[in-house]
């Protein structure tokens, strides 16, 4: 998938926005190599040395969180390509510490009000209290957005919608959410003009541009 690309489709799933920090981890992935070679990488930019941004309770949080938004099916989800750790490198060496404090402390208000709400952590209820909670705190987040100028919309996102822009990026920047998931050729053949959408791929979304040369 070349970087283009990857900003259009993500984008587009944001809503038109994308954050200055998802930006500068979308770069990161590309400079990792993650995009430039004939076929997606299935392993996401290590996070090296040093001590972990995330709690092993805030990261299965996080994982919850993803995998409510692009769980498993007929085609993996976040949680087989790694999304998680992906979240976890971005906030570590690309997101600014006022991102970092403001995902933390988003992270921290979803684990109390499931306490509050439901008597449990997050991690504890059950699925379907799960996937209520992400939409009340998603839905919140969407309508907040709105009632800002669209020029600063994305600036400060909550951890809730930094959560769905890195895991939609990790995911479609990785091997199965490019090649199984979206339709992926990495030599394209012959060009078919004016095709129905469910002749070209079974209707799936192009992971690149035909014609791209890598």
């Amino acid at each position: 998938m070349n970087r283009r690309e990857a900003l259009i489709r993500v984008a587009g799933l944001m809503g038109g926005t994308l954050s200055a920090s998802a930006l500068l981890a979308l770069d990161k992935v590309y400079a990792a190599g993650e995009a430039h070679a004939a076929t997606p990488k299935a392993t996401l930019p290590s996070s090296g040395s040093g001590p972990s941004i995330l709690s092993a309770s805030q990261s299965a949080i996080v994982s919850a969180v993803a995998d409510i938004m692009i769980p498993r099916t007929e085609t993996p989800g976040a949680l087989d390509v790694g999304v998680p750790a992906f979240i976890e490198v971005m906030l570590k060496e690309v997101y600014p510490q006022a991102d970092r404090d403001r995902y933390l402390a988003g992270l921290t208000e979803l684990d109390t009000t499931a306490s509050s709400q439901h008597g449990e952590k997050f991690v504890a209820l059950e699925l379907t209290k799960r996937v209520a909670l992400v939409k009340q705190f998603h839905d919140a987040a969407i309508g907040a957005e709105r009632q800002l100028p669209k020029t600063h919309a994305h600036l400060q996102r909550p951890f809730i919608l930094m959560t769905k822009e890195l895991t939609l990026l990790g995911f479609f920047t990785s091997q199965a959410g490019a090649t199984q998931v979206l339709q992926y050729v990495a030599v394209p053949g012959s060009y078919h003009g004016c095709q129905p959408l469910q002749q070209a791929g079974n209707g799936k979304t192009w992971a690149v541009e035909p014609g791209i040369a890598f």
